[in-house]
């Protein structure tokens, strides 16, 4: 019994031995991995001040992508603390997304890193720039109704008032604290005073309505148009009127984008009228059916400048491959404003970014009467000094006075109030039944070339770590 009593406690003076023994490994062990944790953690903050740091260079030197030095990077700053001396480094990688020789965005990648673990590396991407119009549904220089109907996926806002009974998952934002709401927006006569936002729409339980907000400076948003007609004379494509390139009787241009990367352009010659009405214009006689067309030439937009102008009303239509934007405006007669017409659905080929359409019109961007029954639009839509909408037209037109479905994937941007459905007291009796509207996310990081912006300030639009 002695000498088993003996090796028990042989054994258990060998593993409490054992365990004494490893204690300080233990300790060792876990010191080191926190000091790791800890490491990681200074790298990722190593790595934000990289950016930082970007961010204030290119306040003082906006166009400098080489960090002063002149020369390809990595460009490897040093982070000293005061007490400790060196604790680590961030490396930065600087790209510039240049469109038509103008900088429209710049790439930033900071790695960080400490001194005692150099190889516990956190990379930062990010991508600054001055916010663009891409980033919201719509943006109207005017009071606006959404219906009931309405599906909006994307922040809305309005410089005007909103009555807003439809259903929307973003921000829907007015400049007005309150406005007078007449007839023509549903409310009592002569008008009602209502708050910037109101309406039967479950936004505002949702906290989803704001006002008043800032108001977004509609010209600092539209397009310089004198500009893109020069951009797109020296390093774009540019078209004169089509009544000076031999079409005597020329009425403008049809425009078919083709999946492979080509425009067909076609010079009109004969247009029909159809009797029409809207808010701006009352009941009038709209040239919008084309009846005559000569095919002009097929074009291939550069992809160092996809700018397009044309001296001319346009019609459109197709299916876009790459990222291009084209302007319709008369800058030779400042009496002449021009149109643009979306004779049919205009798609993208691929859905992963690549595509982009920026559409920009002097005046009004209109849907015709021979439009699709179910019509699909990508792109960014830019009416001047006009609007975006389907005029209405009388039962007469049937079955094309009603249509079924319009959904559009991008952005509406619009001087004048929107509208593609119509009610008859009350009744739905013109225009597109069903309407939903969805921003387009894959373009507010790399919009299609001198995309306007809503915002003057520069800020970083993209944060991301990568593993």
């Amino acid at each position: 019994m002695k000498s088993s009593a003996l090796i028990l406690i042989l054994i258990f003076s060998a593993v409490f031995m054992f365990i004494i023994a490893s204690i300080p490994d233990f300790i060792t062990l876990e010191f080191q991995v926190t000091e790791r944790l800890k490491a990681q953690e200074n790298a990722i903050n190593i790595a934000e001040a990289g950016i930082n740091y970007y961010v204030w260079h290119l306040a003082h030197y906006p166009d400098d992508l080489q960090d002063g030095t002149g020369v390809a990077g990595p460009y490897i700053h040093n982070i000293t603390d005061p007490q400790a001396g060196l604790i680590g480094n961030y490396s930065l990688d600087i790209s510039g997304n240049i469109q038509c020789n103008n900088m429209s965005s710049v790439e930033i990648t900071s790695t960080g890193s400490t001194t005692q673990f150099p190889n516990e590396k956190r990379i930062i991407k990010s991508i600054y720039s001055r916010p663009s119009v891409s980033q919201f549904t719509y943006i109207i220089n005017d009071n606006v109704w959404a219906g009931s109907d309405r599906i909006i996926k994307g922040p809305y806002h309005s410089n005007g008032g909103v009555r807003m009974d439809g259903e929307n998952n973003a921000l829907v934002t007015s400049a007005k604290e309150t406005w007078n709401c007449t007839t023509s927006f549903g409310c009592n006569y002569p008008y009602e005073i209502k708050p910037g936002v109101f309406g039967q729409g479950e936004g505002g339980e949702r906290g989803l309505w704001k006002f008043p907000t800032e108001i977004i400076d509609f010209n600092a948003i539209t397009v310089d148009l004198a500009q893109l007609k020069t951009l797109a004379q020296s390093n774009g494509i540019y078209f004169d009127k089509s009544e000076n390139i031999g079409y005597t009787n020329g009425k403008g241009y049809h425009l078919i984008l083709k999946e492979n990367g080509t425009i067909d352009v076609y010079v009109i010659t004969k247009l029909n009228k159809v009797y029409a009405y809207n808010y701006e214009q009352g009941s009038y006689w709209s040239y919008e059916v084309i009846n005559q067309e000569t095919f002009y030439q097929n074009i291939a937009p550069q992809s160092s400048c996809g700018v397009l102008f044309f001296e001319d009303d346009l019609w459109i239509q197709g299916k876009l491959n790459g990222k291009i934007t084209i302007a319709s405006a008369n800058l030779i007669n400042s009496n002449v404003d021009t149109n643009v017409i979306l004779n049919g659905n205009i798609e993208y080929k691929d859905s992963d970014g690549s595509d982009g359409l920026t559409l920009i019109s002097e005046k009004n961007i209109k849907i015709p009467l021979y439009s699709p029954d179910n019509m699909e639009l990508f792109g960014i839509f830019i009416a001047q000094k006009g609007n975006f909408g389907r005029d209405h037209y009388k039962s007469n037109y049937n079955p094309w006075h009603k249509r079924s479905k319009l959904e559009i994937t991008g952005s509406i941007i619009s001087n004048k109030r929107v509208g593609t459905k119509w009610t008859c007291g009350g009744t739905y009796c013109s225009g597109y039944n069903e309407r939903e509207n969805s921003y387009d996310s894959k373009l507010t990081i790399n919009p299609p070339p001198l995309t306007p912006f809503s915002d003057d300030e520069y800020k970083i639009i993209k944060w991301e770590e990568i593993n």
